[in-house]
């Protein structure tokens, strides 16, 4: 029987990932991924630059912007066979997958010409400067300010970010700044590109309860972008921000959902290797945990099958909230399994697996959107319901 095009595809991908991912490489396989993201880093740097050379990078971006401009089909099935050959968890995310796809659609074109190659050859690392200590789920809240130099025209910086992942491994950060000192809430915002080698920045690492520290804060103090480095106008970082998200919930949901599957592997071994098996009741839960990550797969299906262009669809919204509570769960089940071996460090690689799973596992309902702004999210903008009502300073 032929082959039809996508298994061809697929064929030349799992070769590809078969022939490059050994040698030196061997040891990143499943490495790098959530709570393990301070992995050899410098490694997973060389890489991509391995990846770049192979054309496996921005595999989706239309062709004129150094992609490969693949289908949504060949997008899906090259994260599913990058994630089953056990690929590292890529330290150009959130080049290629957030500003990237925003730059191609908002930025300039010499804004395009600036930033996109570095991040297709895996020269240029990204980070994300949202989160603040009194902003994380409430992004309209960032007090982070920008005003314009009115002598050379650029834009000064001062405040702090937090939560910043592998700030410490970029060299630029994607900031949203209060750049009107009059406005409230998602007003007066805007949107730079901000290189993080200068005076006046800041970066210190936060350590995990996994030992790990890829999270950092960020402080600006008098630091400086060019004019040109902002996206969109003076006051449009809210919507700049919004569309970002949506390309973040993107054709990559499909690798996540791999990795997750690798994980849901571990606890499976390791319940018919201590025996944990045998427990209907874990059993049970094992069970529930694959039809979770069977439902999760078909909902990004669903997702992807609209146009994507950074609007947040229903099914978009609902996204993080399902996969961060199952993936929760799949933590606590891990240790479940462990029994109390999972109170006792070891040198055992899949028990420190499972016990790092448990332990970051922890923060997936709060990071990136609490449980809570998350179910605000589907009510008010998913089915339209009333908007929750909002305490307002000097109103009773």
């Amino acid at each position: 029987m032929k082959m039809s095009d996508d298994e061809i595809f697929r064929l030349e991908v799992a070769r590809w990932l078969r022939a490059h991912l050994r040698g030196e490489f061997e040891c990143l396989r499943h490495r790098g991924g959530p709570g393990d993201e301070d992995a050899h880093p410098e490694l997973r740097k060389r890489w991509e630059r391995e990846l770049a050379r192979g054309g496996w990078t921005c595999v989706g971006w239309p062709r004129e912007h150094g992609g490969r401009g693949l289908s949504i089909a060949q997008q899906v099935i090259f994260h599913e066979e990058y994630a089953r050959a056990g690929g590292p968890g890529r330290m150009g995310h959130i080049g290629e997958g957030l500003i990237g796809p925003t730059l191609i659609a908002y930025g300039t074109e010499a804004q395009k010409r600036r930033f996109l190659p570095g991040i297709v050859a895996g020269t240029e690392f990204w980070c994300q400067g949202y989160s603040e200590p009194n902003a994380g789920s409430d992004l309209a809240n960032v007090q982070t300010r920008a005003r314009r130099d009115p002598a050379t025209g650029e834009w000064v910086l001062h405040g702090q970010k937090v939560w910043t992942s592998l700030a410490h491994e970029s060299q630029w950060i994607f900031v949203v700044a209060r750049s009107d000192p009059e406005s409230k809430g998602n007003r007066g915002l805007s949107f730079l590109l901000v290189p993080l080698d200068q005076p006046g920045i800041a970066i210190r690492p936060i350590k995990q309860l996994t030992g790990t520290a890829e999270f950092n804060e960020v402080f600006f103090d008098g630091a400086r972008t060019a004019a040109e480095n902002i996206v969109g106008q003076p006051g449009e970082g809210w919507a700049i921000a919004m569309a970002l998200l949506g390309f973040e919930r993107g054709v990559s949901t499909l690798g996540q959902q791999m990795h997750f599957a690798h994980e849901l592997d571990l606890v499976c071994e390791m319940a018919r290797v201590n025996g944990a098996a045998s427990d209907p009741a874990i059993r049970a839960r094992i069970a529930q945990a694959w039809i979770g990550l069977k439902v999760m797969r078909y909902n990004a299906l669903r997702m992807l099958a609209g146009a994507q262009d950074g609007h947040l669809r229903r099914e978009a919204m609902m996204y993080k909230y399902y996969w961060s509570n199952w993936h929760r769960e799949l933590g606590k089940l891990a240790m479940d399994v462990l029994g109390p071996d999972g109170d006792v460090v070891s040198d055992d690689p899949t028990r420190t697996r499972l016990q790092q799973l448990f332990l970051f596992t922890r923060a997936d309902t709060i990071y990136a959107g609490t449980n809570e702004i998350q179910l605000n999210i589907i009510a008010e903008r998913a089915l339209g319901m009333p908007k929750e009502p909002r305490f307002e300073k000097g109103k009773s």
